[in-house]
């Protein structure tokens, strides 16, 4: 059942990315049509900046669970490569239990009143010419949510393998030894 569970939240997650990868496609439509617009004709407008600024956020929040799920968040994989695969999942549970779940828990815990007052309020930017504040500020606790049911996944998958439920390649990638980065990087040097 968990493990039924885990793959349901990490469908979710790849399709929420999936959409969110087309706000980086926006943002960079807004951008370059701003910077054009500004150039060509000397004027502006601080919606469309702001509106930049709240695509980053939904890219940059709502794509971090699945940047979990992947196992692509920042590490040190020439550290974890020495050890088994046992002993990557035990540091992974371990860090998302005192790490990641705590934090997060704590930022929705103080996000989600602060989106819930900007709603209320029907808060507007103070740039003239701003957009309403409350969806970004939504983002911050939408976002958070994502990462902690990614983590509770990531927990069951490490949970499942450490009981022998399931072999790993679930959530385990290949992390290179210390030996293949320096042959992964002797090869690059000799295609420059």
């Amino acid at each position: 059942m968990f493990l039924s569970l885990a793959r349901l939240i990490d469908k979710v997650n790849e399709k929420i990315a999936g959409a969110v990868s087309w706000a980086l496609l926006a943002a960079v439509a807004i951008c370059t049509g701003n910077a054009l617009i500004r150039y060509l004709f000397n004027t502006s407008s601080n919606a469309w900046l702001e509106l930049q600024w709240y695509l980053f956020a939904a890219i940059f929040l709502l794509a971090s669970a699945h940047t979990l799920k992947r196992d692509e968040h920042v590490r040190i994989d020439i550290v974890m490569g020495r050890f088994s695969k046992r002993t990557q999942a035990w540091a992974d549970l371990f860090g998302y239990l005192l790490f990641l779940l705590p934090v997060c828990l704590l930022i929705l815990w103080y996000g989600l009143p602060f989106a819930l007052a900007s709603i209320r309020s029907g808060e507007i930017s103070s740039n003239a010419g701003g957009l309403t504040v409350w969806p970004a500020k939504l983002l911050i606790p939408a976002g958070f949510l994502l990462l902690v049911l990614q983590g509770l996944s990531e927990i069951i998958k490490r949970i499942a393998f450490l009981a022998g439920r399931i072999d790993g390649h679930e959530f385990a990638k290949h992390v290179a030894t210390p030996a293949e980065e320096i042959e992964a990087i002797k090869a690059a040097n000799k295609l420059n």
